[in-house]
């Protein structure tokens, strides 16, 4: 092969010459509940039960990245840290760990109810966490903590949900803030030594089945949950309660709106909803005009959704938080109209997070067809290209197995392996994506037609790579080109990005960005 003919190969199944394979997962995505990680015997140790504060976590002292260091604290992972992470069943983790232990500098997320810990008043058992916190940190990778009320003893009203296996239901108004702050602390006086600095508290409280209380409540929580963050920690950082993926279709919508751009407004509004439209009945209809927009952004739930839209907003404004959480499944190409939306919304220089990315298409067309399919493929990694590309800090996909037996059986959220754990092609690609951005500098690329990403200075490597996708790509001699998840294709100099294609360069992005100007 001539050097001005690039050498086009197929993504590796296991992409053993990256170094890396994805993780594997089965978590029925927002909805879903938490499940309890295995017992001790095969997580390893944990501390046993203790009040508020007591207690020392288990530790596994040694040079392990990732794993605490005599004194409690938390080494620096070695390679460097990847944007990318996942979220996985903790019941299965024995069948995910070959894959868990190769995403050195990942993150995931892990979320955890103050009635679960605390049933009792004064009975606290932290040992799930604690098993939690322990395996993730002997991974090597990045655990950030989501807490939530629940409702029990300690807080107002009567569940009126409850969802899963472990009867979770939404969360309610402590009846004492003071109490409330004193859990908060607790669980980050014990957990932000082990290397936990980031802190969520609550979940898509959009929806009733997340949060019983009213707007007010939930300022006056955030305000003193975030005191209380702080007072456990000076470099723990408080993340917002991340709204659901649908909830942002509503702000772009009424953004547009009320800048007077209507057709904007409705052509944002049917996009974003695309797969959405018919899948709750009458609750996201297709709109054709801005009375038909402007009356589904009046009904209770979008009342509702831009409330707390407007909170999210505002609580970063005045550095009650410091990270915006965001979840996202929605088909790729509203991407940039969502990043929009959030560059205009959010303070310049509060980092935005996506702890939930995924892909939601429900019935024909979906994830029926084994792998996925080509499609998907490309879609996972447009989806996850565009966010890191615009600057999003975290990008964890869930969920990562496919879960036939469940509720969805259709799968509408995308799995990247199957349920046996075999690696889909769209495992593959983010398993190269994964490998691509370790301790590597991201730079957008768009030109002559091309859209996607490329990182540079990555762990280990002399070279750089890019993921794009939109016509024909230049590929420089030596350089090598893989089409995600499909057979090969390519001529003397370019190879065929009409799907999302993986260049390996061996210089600089340059060598590839100077051929798009």
């Amino acid at each position: 092969m001539s050097a001005a003919r690039p050498a086009v190969r197929r993504m590796p199944r296991a992409l053993l010459a990256a170094g890396v394979a994805l993780t594997l997962t089965l978590l029925t995505a927002c909805t879903g509940s938490e499940p309890a990680p295995p017992p001790a015997s095969q997580l390893g140790s944990s501390s046993s039960s203790a009040g508020p504060g007591g207690g020392t976590p288990g530790s596994t002292p040694g040079s392990t990245p990732g794993s605490t260091q005599p004194g409690g604290t938390s080494a620096p992972v070695a390679g460097g840290v990847t944007p990318l992470g996942a979220k996985w069943d903790w019941a299965r983790f024995a069948s995910y760990q070959p894959y868990l232990s190769t995403l050195k500098g990942g993150y995931t997320y892990y979320e955890f109810v103050w009635c679960d810990i605390e049933p009792t008043q004064g009975q606290v058992d932290w040992s799930t966490v604690d098993r939690v916190v322990e395996r993730t940190r002997s991974l090597g990778m990045t655990l950030l903590l989501k807490i939530r009320t629940g409702m029990c003893w300690a807080t107002d009203g009567e569940p009126q949900f409850t969802r899963g296996q472990t009867d979770k239901t939404e969360s309610g108004m402590p009846k004492d803030l003071a109490t409330y702050q004193a859990f908060i602390t607790s669980a980050v006086q014990r957990y932000a030594p082990q290397g936990v600095t980031e802190f969520a508290l609550e979940n898509e409280v959009n929806s009733p089945s997340y949060w019983g209380g009213t707007p007010d409540q939930l300022q006056q929580l955030m305000t003193s949950g975030a005191e209380a963050v702080r007072a456990g920690s000076r470099t723990a950082k408080v993340v917002d309660f991340g709204l659901a993926s649908t909830t942002y279709g509503y702000g772009i919508a009424d953004r547009l709106l009320k800048a007077g751009d209507v057709q904007g407004a409705v052509d944002a509004w049917n996009s974003y909803f695309e797969r959405r439209i018919g899948t709750r009945g009458d609750k996201i209809p297709q709109v054709t005009d801005a009375a038909s927009l402007q009356a589904v952004l009046d009904s209770d739930q979008g009342k509702r959704n831009l409330t707390y839209l407007a909170m999210a907003t505002r609580l970063a404004q005045d550095k009650t938080v410091d990270v915006r959480q965001i979840h996202f499944y929605e088909k790729w190409s509203v991407v940039p109209a969502l990043v929009t939306y959030l560059k205009a919304t959010t303070p310049a220089g509060t980092p935005i997070e996506a702890w939930e990315v995924g892909r939601f298409l429900r019935g024909e067309g979906g994830e029926g067809a084994g792998d996925g399919g080509d499609a998907a493929t490309g879609e996972v990694v447009q989806t996850l290209s565009q966010l890191m590309a615009a600057g999003i800090t975290i990008t964890i996909w869930l969920p990562l197995a496919v879960n036939p037996s469940g509720r969805n059986s259709d799968e509408p959220r995308f799995g990247l392996i199957d349920p046996a754990g075999g690696v889909r092609p769209a495992g593959d690609v983010v398993s190269a994506l994964a490998a691509a951005s370790r301790g590597a500098k991201a730079v957008p690329i768009s030109g002559k037609g091309l859209t996607g990403i490329g990182f540079e200075g990555a762990s280990g490597s002399s070279g750089s790579t890019v993921f794009v996708w939109g016509g024909q790509a230049p590929v420089p001699a030596g350089a090598s080109a893989a089409v995600a998840g499909d057979d090969p294709t390519g001529a003397s100099g370019t190879v065929d990005a009409t799907s999302p294609v993986q260049i390996d360069l061996p210089g600089p992005l340059s060598s590839f960005t100077g051929a798009l100007k």
